[in-house]
C-alpha cells in the first residue's frame, strides 16, 4: 500500500532560495591521513543523487560530516542554507537519515521504535502518522513484533520508517540495501522512486551501481577522498565513449598493440578476450592499424554498450590507491 504524505515545510520559498545541499572545500582528516580532500558537491531541489565510491573512498565520511556526526577540518557545509555545525537543531530541521545501518532497540517492537522516537523529536508524529509510515514501508502487520524477529530487510524497512516520521525535505540514506534480498532491493527502489516524485529530495550513498542507474538523476564519484566526477548521470553515460570485445589471433601481442594507441581505457584480458573503452568510434581506424602493423588478425571485434560500471572503475581505477597516493599531512 502507498500513502501519499505531504512532505517539505510550508513556506514553500524556503525550498528554492536555498539548494538542499551545498558543500565546498571539505576536508577530514584522522590523524596524517586526509579521509576527504576538498571535496565539493551540489544537491538541487528534487534530485535522487547517487554517491558513489570504491569502500574506503569517503562517502560515508562526507555524510556523516553533512549530518553533523562528526566535525570537519575545512571547508563550508550548506543544507539549505543552514550550517550544522552552527546550529545543529536548526540546521537539520527537516532533514533526516541513516549512516551505515538504522540503530533501532531491538528488544522493542517496530511501533515502539518510531513512537520513541517520535517523542523524542518533540512529538511530531503521532499515531495516524506512525501508521501511515509504516503502511509504506510495507510494516503494519509486523509493527507489533520485536525489532529482533526482522530480517535485515525489514530492519532497513524500519529505518526507513524512522526517517520518513520526520516529513523530510532532505533524505540522506547511506547504502540503505546493505544485506537486502533481491525482492528487497526492488521494494527500496521503488519507494525511493515515490518519494522523489512527492518532492523529496534524495541523496542516495551505494555500491550497486545498477540501483543508481535506475533512480538515479544526478551522481558525484568520490575515489581517494575526492570528488573525480559529479553531474547528470546523463552527461557521465556520454563520457564513457564505446566499448568493445576483441578475439584475435594473439592476444598478448594485441594487447601490447593495444594498449600504446590513444583514447584507450579499460584495457583487460579474459583467456583470449580483450575488452576497452574506445573515446571515439573513429578510433576503431587506428585500432585495426595497429593490429596489422603488429602481424595480429582480428577474429571477431564487438561493439558494447557502456555500463554505468565500466565507468565508474574508469573513473576509480585511474588514480593511485590510498597507500600510493601523497594525501598523508606533513
Amino acid at each position: 500500500m502507498y500513502v501519499s504524505l505531504p512532505w517539505g515545510c510550508d513556506d514553500a520559498r524556503e525550498l528554492t532560495e536555498s539548494r538542499p545541499v551545498e558543500v565546498r572545500g571539505l576536508v577530514n582528516r584522522y590523524g596524517r591521513l586526509t579521509a576527504v580532500d576538498q571535496v565539493e558537491l551540489t544537491v538541487e531541489s528534487g534530485d535522487v543523487y547517487g554517491f558513489l565510491g570504491p569502500n574506503g573512498a569517503g562517502k560515508t565520511t562526507t555524510l556523516r560530516m553533512l549530518l553533523g556526526l562528526i566535525r570537519r577540518d575545512a571547508g563550508s557545509i550548506r543544507l539549505f542554507g543552514g550550517d550544522p555545525a552552527v546550529d545543529p537543531i536548526a540546521s537539520l530541521d527537516g532533514i533526516a537519515g541513516f549512516i551505515e545501518e538504522p540503530r533501532l532497540y531491538s528488544y522493542l517492537s517496530g511501533r515502539a521504535n518510531l513512537e520513541l522516537l517520535a517523542a523524542l523529536d518533540r512529538g511530531r508524529a503521532g499515531r495516524a502518522q506512525i501508521d501511515e509510515v509504516l503502511d509504506l514501508v510495507e510494516l503494519r502487520d509486523r509493527a507489533g513484533d520485536r525489532v529482533d524477529e526482522y530480517s535485515q530487510g525489514m530492519r532497513q524497512r524500519l529505518g526507513l520508517a524512522s526517517c520518513l516520521i520526520r516529513r523530510p525535505r532532505l533524505l540522506l540514506l547511506d547504502e540503505p540495501a546493505n544485506g537486502v534480498d533481491p525482492a528487497g532491493i526492488r521494494f527500496l527502489r521503488a519507494l525511493v522512486r515515490r518519494l522523489a516524485d512527492d518532492g523529496m529530495t534524495i541523496v542516495l550513498s551505494s555500491h550497486l551501481l545498477a540501483e543508481v542507474q535506475e533512480v538515479c538523476n544526478r551522481v558525484g564519484v568520490i575515489n581517494n577522498g575526492r570528488i573525480v566526477h559529479e553531474g547528470a548521470l546523463a552527461d557521465l553515460e556520454s563520457r564513457g565513449g564505446s566499448g568493445y570485445r576483441l578475439q584475435t589471433t594473439d592476444t598478448v601481442r594485441a594487447a601490447h598493440a593495444i594498449e600504446r594507441l590513444r583514447g584507450i581505457r579499460g584495457l583487460r584480458r579474459d583467456h583470449d578476450e580483450l575488452t576497452f573503452t574506445l573515446a571515439a568510434q573513429e578510433d576503431t581506424v587506428a585500432l585495426t592499424r595497429a593490429l596489422a602493423d603488429a602481424g595480429v588478425g582480428v577474429r571477431e571485434l564487438v561493439r558494447e554498450h557502456t555500463t554505468l560500471e565500466d565507468l565508474f572503475f574508469w573513473l576509480t581505477e585511474s588514480e593511485p590507491s590510498v597507500g600510493e597516493s601523497e594525501r598523508a599531512v606533513a
